[in-house]
């Protein structure tokens, strides 16, 4: 059996974790909660369209509004109005 034709991206990767010994611990905290948030959000039926570009649409709109609550919570809506007015 042959190798993967971007196995060694993979092994870079792969790389650059073990020499950054904290960079899991940082994503955890970074990037993993959102994910874990917007999945929960989406409960058992996962996305609602069908094919990449939909489904890539359909994450974008997700993101989005996970970033949108998080700047009111983080604001409120009177700051967060004024700033988007500019």
């Amino acid at each position: 059996m042959g190798r993967w034709e971007h196995e060694e991206v993979l092994e870079a990767m792969e790389d650059r974790v073990d020499r950054l010994s904290n960079c899991m611990r940082i994503r955890g905290s970074t990037v993993e909660h959102p994910f874990g948030t917007i999945k929960s959000w989406l409960g058992p039926t996962h996305f609602q369209m069908k094919t990449l570009k939909h489904v890539s649409t359909e994450m974008s709109l997700h993101v989005l509004s996970y970033n949108l609550k998080r700047m009111l919570q983080m604001f409120g809506v009177v700051p967060l109005m004024a700033a988007i007015r500019g």
